[in-house]
């Protein structure tokens, strides 16, 4: 009898729920504190070591020198991607700590797999959870209880900025970090059906504890885009609602309260959401409300994420229907557009639960301060403008080519799986160019660079000599809107508006007048038609008349001589 005892409590010390605390730290202080980096990846080794059905890998680098890192769980104990897909599994994308400062999903995201593989949960078995535990690995490890004073919570957590300062949910376009390098991996690998980003919000105050950010419907379009619109949202709403929570749009408003009503987030490609938009996943990015108390939050973010879950395994083969039908006629689609502005005169009406704003004064300057008084709370009716009207519109080429010298952007497109064929040998094309006409650049740097905006472009073509090694760049495949996104200099964030071509608006070649003055009279001889444009804009234009730099500029500028680099955009479209 004594042996039997030996044996069984041997056994149960040697079981995976008891061998190792699984009790985060988050659960140990009562949600008064979250992780550290090193404690978050430890407790992931852990689950990783006692559940077979939980896998790590390590994708890529970040600027903090700490590889990325991506938890799966799949039921079937099966992690490669393309067998999943194969087996019809819904793949979920989980993002966590891209602003580690706003740590309730890596909590959370700790919890909900544990719990799965627990058995207090259940994954149902048509569904794959990927999960970044902490992004934003540099910003963790820059830790303090000072950070965003205004948030209810935790005691200490990370900075916003990563390793090189930067906000990694404005560079995943441009991918200047590591973090967004080794991100566009993750998300090229597991090409997810459904992408999460968990955040907190700032701004007013209010009763909600769980907002919602969405794709913004119209701009993912299609049949992918009503359905969002009718049926996912509402359903995500309303499985939220059984479990307790009233939640509403990101609060996201230009008058002085929300009750004035507020638009839906303009989420351009520089945002997670934006980026999975251009591949055709469904992106949400979850905000809870900063004033909550942290348990409140992270409770909030568990349930949601376990409303995706419970909706996504009940969709799942509409939304796999949805997904392709769109990755199809993407290589197809004619025309794209590149710019997006709100209707003001569409909106719909939400039930918003706020409290009453007052105004009293300053114990700071004296003079009136907004308050909320939660001594007020209020329901009501506010309009929410979610429609947003597209505009500039291009037509998409049969291809573009790209000289093999803009490396960085090449790059990125390899880093993002897009097709990209080098040319076997020498040979002249007839393309399409671009030539800048006109743009404007902001003032100050954001995110590193100062960004061009108001751009317009002159159209020619022309018969322009490739080398072998340049990219040729097909537009018949899922990556189409993506590209035309980043290679269409007009774009908001385009490689173009984002500095990459930047070398093109500065001249390199040029002349000395007193010995061009002969040149380019010789050239005026034999050149009657640019004779005529010199004396033409003479006539039109009185200060150009009295200037001789200008007018022999003006004769450079149009003849064989000038630089043919200068303002050409080196991205050329085959029609």
């Amino acid at each position: 009898m004594k042996q039997l005892i030996k044996i069984t409590l041997l056994v149960l010390l040697c079981s995976p729920a008891l061998a190792q605390d699984l009790t985060t730290r988050y659960e140990k202080t009562q949600g008064k504190e979250t992780v550290t980096y090193t404690e978050c990846i430890a407790y992931y080794r852990l689950l990783v070591k006692k559940f077979p059905q939980i896998h790590m890998l390590k994708i890529g680098n970040t600027d903090s020198g700490y590889p990325l890192n991506l938890v799966v769980y799949s039921p079937s104990k099966d992690f490669n991607f393309t067998s999943l897909r194969s087996k019809n599994k819904r793949i979920i994308l989980i993002n966590n700590g891209i602003h580690p400062g706003e740590p309730d999903g890596i909590d959370a995201s700790m919890m909900l797999l544990r719990d799965l593989a627990l058995g207090k949960k259940k994954l149902p078995d048509n569904v794959v959870l990927a999960v970044i535990p902490l992004y934003n690995i540099g910003g963790a490890l820059n830790r303090s209880t000072d950070f965003r004073v205004d948030q209810n919570g935790p005691d200490a957590f990370g900075s916003r900025g990563n390793a090189r300062n930067l906000d990694l949910n404005r560079d995943f376009i441009k991918a200047d970090s590591r973090n967004a390098r080794a991100f566009q991996q993750i998300y090229q690998l597991t090409d997810p059906d459904v992408f999460i980003d968990n955040h907190v919000s700032n701004g007013a105050d209010y009763q909600h504890i769980m907002t919602l950010l969405s794709t913004e419907y119209t701009k993912l379009g299609g049949p992918m885009g009503a359905f969002l619109h009718s049926t996912f949202e509402p359903g995500l709403y309303k499985l939220m609602k059984t479990k307790g929570y009233d939640i509403v749009p990101y609060v996201d408003f230009e008058g002085e309260t929300p009750e004035s009503g507020w638009m839906t987030f303009d989420d351009s490609p520089r945002f997670s959401s934006g980026y999975t938009t251009l591949f055709h996943t469904f992106g949400f990015v979850p905000e809870t409300h900063m004033l909550k108390a942290y348990p409140l939050r992270v409770q909030a973010t568990y349930a949601l994420m376990e409303s995706f879950i419970q909706f996504v395994s009940e969709h799942s083969e509409e939304i796999k229907s949805l997904r392709a039908q769109t990755k199809e006629q993407v290589k197809t689609q004619a025309t794209f557009p590149l710019a997006w502005n709100l209707d003001t005169t569409r909106y719909s009406y939400l039930t918003f639960s706020g409290f009453e704003a007052e105004h009293h004064p300053s114990a700071v300057s004296g003079l009136p301060r907004l308050y909320y008084n939660r001594s007020r709370p209020y329901t009501r009716q506010v309009k929410f403008y979610n429609y947003m009207i597209p505009g500039n519109f291009v037509q998409k080429p049969s291809a573009y080519i790209i000289p093999q010298g803009w490396w960085t952007v090449l790059d990125i497109l390899k880093n993002n799986k897009v097709v990209m064929i080098p040319l076997s040998h020498d040979t002249t094309i007839f393309v399409e160019t671009y030539h800048i006409a006109d743009f404007k650049t902001a003032l100050r740097p954001y995110e590193g660079h100062y960004l061009h905006n108001s751009v317009q472009v002159n159209t020619s073509a022309d018969s322009i000599h490739f080398r072998k090694g340049d990219y040729y760049i097909p537009l018949n495949q899922v990556a189409n809107r993506y590209l035309i996104e980043t290679l269409e200099p007009t774009g908001g964030d385009s490689f173009f508006a984002w500095n990459f071509f930047d070398a093109i608006l500065g001249r390199k070649e040029g002349y000395s007048a007193y010995v061009f003055e002969d040149v380019a009279a010789e050239y005026l001889s034999t050149h009657p038609s640019l004779q005529q444009a010199l004396k033409d804009k003479r006539a039109s234009d009185s200060t150009f008349a009295k200037s001789a730099d200008a007018q022999l500029r003006f004769v450079y500028e149009h003849s064989v001589y000038a630089e043919p680099g200068y303002l050409r955009y080196p991205v050329f479209r085959v029609k």
